[in-house]
């Protein structure tokens, strides 16, 4: 009994060691694990501390660029049409997209009042004119009695005078019956000029009133085989737009060759509300190419300042101390440049003045990006160059 007792003691007493090396290890071990996960948690996090940026070269301005900027296109001329007269319409003869040239007759009116004006006005005529004939003989005869000393020189007179009033009364009278005569050639309502018609708001037996631009337009006529294109020019570009310049009319769904325009005149002052020159275009339309009214792309061909640089939009920081870019030494440290912009295409500027040809551009930094800031390069073959 006393050997079994010291032998299970001995055995009990082993196990305890080796439970005891074997916490030691799982401890051990546990420790070793914590401590590098937390040096491999420090090392990812320090690895994501550093800004990845994407690198860009300045390009170069081409012989020429390009302006792309809205337009409106217009008839060349264009009128609405207006009733003189008050009626009703008694037909019309022209309808939307029919050629009409000077004087053709668009439709016609009944005017049953200035008829009936015209008429009375006619007949007073007739009766002034009789007055009138009448007053004269009668102060012909004054004058004869006078002559023989058979009336006085006062009722002469007097004779004489009323003739001349009946003469006036007639020359009133004439003028009356022109008036009514003009307002009755107004029943015909004619094309001023050559042209399309474009609109017609009226129907037979409609009332129509005299218009003088307040009431509703009855037709409207546009000249449509020369238009004008009106663009407002940015003031940035305003001084490179002058007349005589050609352009290139474009609308936007149509595919083809655009239609030629040439820079007739432009508004010699900047709009203070849009900071914008008003510049007009003509340009032939014989062949109905483009539509009056409608939206248009005006494509010019500017002169571009050589030895210029370019960069894109995205690249521009915009900071309290001014316009600034941010730029990669040799030792991946971010150097920011003040730079003097010049034209603005929109993705695209030109930079004047603060940016090497060689330089190494950061594209789309962040606002915070600072001075000597460190920073890795994005994985890229070669760094992109600004579209030229």
């Amino acid at each position: 009994m006393s050997s079994h007792h010291r032998i299970s003691s001995r055995q009990l007493h082993l196990s305890g060691v080796i439970a005891l090396v074997i916490a030691i290890a799982v401890a051990a071990f546990g420790i070793y694990s914590r401590v590098h996960g937390e040096v491999a948690l420090k090392h990812w996090t320090d690895e994501r501390a550093i800004r990845t940026v994407t690198l860009i070269e300045p390009g170069k301005n081409s012989a020429e660029q390009a302006l792309i900027l809205p337009g409106n296109v217009q008839a060349f001329v264009d009128a609405p049409i207006y009733a003189r007269a008050t009626g009703y319409l008694k037909r019309w003869y022209v309808d939307i997209g029919t050629p009409v040239k000077a004087g053709q007759l668009l439709a016609e009116l009944e005017t049953p009042e200035i008829d009936q004006q015209l008429r009375q006005a006619e007949a007073d005529l007739a009766t002034a004119q009789a007055n009138a004939k009448l007053a004269n003989i009668t102060a012909q005869r004054w004058q004869n009695m006078l002559s023989a000393d058979s009336v006085s020189k006062q009722e002469s007179d007097e004779k004489s005078g009323n003739a001349d009033a009946r003469k006036a009364g007639v020359a009133a009278a004439q003028a009356n019956v022109a008036r009514l005569r003009e307002l009755e050639s107004f029943k015909r309502i004619v094309a001023p000029f050559d042209g399309i018609l474009t609109a017609r708001n009226t129907d037979v037996g409609a009332l129509i009133d005299a218009g003088n631009g307040k009431g509703a337009e009855l037709f409207r006529v546009a000249d449509i085989s020369r238009l004008r294109i009106y663009v407002n020019v940015p003031q940035s570009f305003a001084g490179a737009i002058k007349p005589g310049m050609l352009a290139e009319v474009h609308l936007p769904g149509r595919s083809g060759n655009g239609v030629a325009a040439k820079v007739v005149n432009t508004a010699q002052a900047i709009n203070p509300s849009t900071r914008s020159l008003l510049v007009e275009l003509q340009a032939d339309n014989s062949n109905g190419q483009l539509l009056a009214g409608s939206y248009a792309e005006v494509h010019f061909s500017l002169p571009a300042q050589a030895g210029v640089m370019r960069l894109p939009s995205s690249a521009l920081l915009f900071r309290e101390q001014g316009m600034q870019v941010g730029t990669l030494g040799t030792d991946n440290k971010v150097q920011l440049k003040q730079i003097e912009i010049g034209r603005d295409f929109g993705t695209e500027v030109e930079v004047l003045n603060g940016l090497d040809a060689d330089a190494r551009v950061i594209d789309n930094p962040s606002d915070s990006l600072s001075q000597n800031e460190t920073v890795k390069i994005a994985q890229t073959t070669t760094p992109t160059v600004a579209n030229q």
